[in-house]
């Protein structure tokens, strides 16, 4: 026969300042995790949006990154004429040729400045880029020192705002145009014209990359094998969703960081609990001793006071997912690790990841409440009434 689970809850409620304290330190370790998985479920979901797997990103063999790499003007007459490359209405193959690279800007809380993705680009670069808007202002016209930027840096500084000014190289550029937020890595980076920035670089020749649409996905495979095949090229492709999804590899480091602070905060936690229940158990020995005389067994006497454990765990983690919950959507960045620059994502706590955190909850309850269950249950019936 099994103890009715509402004597679990009535301990709880009898001990309410006790298990209040436990299940806040439970709720602080959930919390922690959940904070961490939020964090890099945001900046994989960002770099995850922002690759087209008909587009295919091409750039200098051994390059891992635009930044690094040196593609020249001659080698993009060679690869937008490649077959698979899909053409807009007028018959011109859809490829952008671009030029990448990183400026330093400053703000009151960050004087010495982050660096921040600089994209020279031509019109068909923002025409490939679909889904793209402008919130403020208008695009940048060719020929012209005009940046546009992206909603994440228009917000974190005032000179990138419309009406701006920011500086690069020896000449200032006029700010004309605030992208409208997309949730991809283009929140983080700034447009400009290619050629304007290429001879303010002095870059007219080399420059970084090329992006080209494909005409359906095994046209863009063809595209890249042919590519890479090409010896006299010398140049790499990979789909540009291939690219991006690399770089979330930035995110590691946090990610084992706060899952070992969130391991560590866990044991305590753990004993803490445990620290609960043995209590409990001890001020309830002639509870125990009671329960044994009214016919219920050893095992049901552990069960009772192990699910005592998962429910003070279970409120723990409940209170560690409202904890959590504010973060959602909150905007925040980290160094790019791959591009040396700064990506601007938000925080996404999923129910998935509530749910993970849940369950870490419940494993927690689980490890500190089997030893005490176990101390309840092998407590002999006369021991447990004289100590009453």
């Amino acid at each position: 026969m099994a103890i009715p689970v509402s004597y679990n809850f009535r301990n709880l409620l009898v001990r309410k300042t006790t298990t209040i304290m436990t299940a806040l330190g439970i709720a602080l370790t959930v919390a922690v995790l959940l904070a961490i998985l939020a964090l890099v479920n945001g900046l994989d979901s960002s770099l995850h949006a922002t690759g087209d797997p008909l587009h295919v990103l091409v750039l200098r063999n051994g390059s891992t990154t635009e930044l690094v790499s040196n593609f020249t003007r001659t080698g993009f007459q060679v690869v937008k004429e490649k077959p698979g490359i899909a053409r807009d209405t007028s018959g011109q193959p859809l490829a952008s040729l671009e030029m990448v690279t990183i400026i330093n800007l400053a703000n009151a809380s960050n004087p010495d400045g982050q660096n921040i993705t600089l994209r020279g680009l031509t019109p068909v670069g923002i025409e490939l880029r679909s889904g793209l808007q402008i919130a403020q202002g208008r695009w940048f016209q060719t020929g012209r020192r005009e940046l546009v930027t992206g909603s994440s840096i228009a917000k974190g500084y005032p000179q990138a705002q419309v009406g701006g000014k920011i500086r690069i190289g020896q000449w200032d550029w006029d700010v004309v145009g605030v992208m409208a937020e997309s949730h991809r890595a283009t929140d983080s980076e700034i447009f400009a014209d290619l050629n304007a920035l290429s001879a303010d670089q002095h870059r007219p020749e080399v420059l970084s990359s090329a992006l080209v649409k494909a005409t359906d996905p095994v046209a863009a495979a063809a595209l890249i094998n042919n590519i890479q095949n090409d010896q006299q090229l010398n140049m790499t492709a990979m789909s540009e969703k291939a690219y991006y999804d690399s770089q979330t590899s930035s995110g590691a480091p946090v990610e084992f960081l706060g899952i070992f602070c969130s391991i560590i905060m866990a044991v305590g936690s753990a004993f803490a609990a445990m620290n609960t229940m043995y209590a409990a158990v001890a001020r309830r020995t002639a509870e125990i001793g009671t329960l044994r005389v009214l016919g219920f067994s050893r095992g049901a006497v552990l069960l009772s006071f192990f699910i005592e454990a998962l429910l003070l765990s279970l409120l723990g983690g409940l209170l560690g997912c409202v904890l959590a919950l504010p973060l959602n959507g909150v905007t925040t960045s980290i160094g790019n690790f791959s591009t040396f620059s700064q990506t601007a994502f938000n925080f996404r706590v999923t129910p998935q990841i509530m749910l993970d955190g849940v369950i870490f909850a419940l494993v927690l309850g689980a490890f500190g409440g089997l030893f005490p269950s176990f101390g309840a249950a092998r407590k002999e019936i006369v021991a447990a009434l004289r100590q009453s």
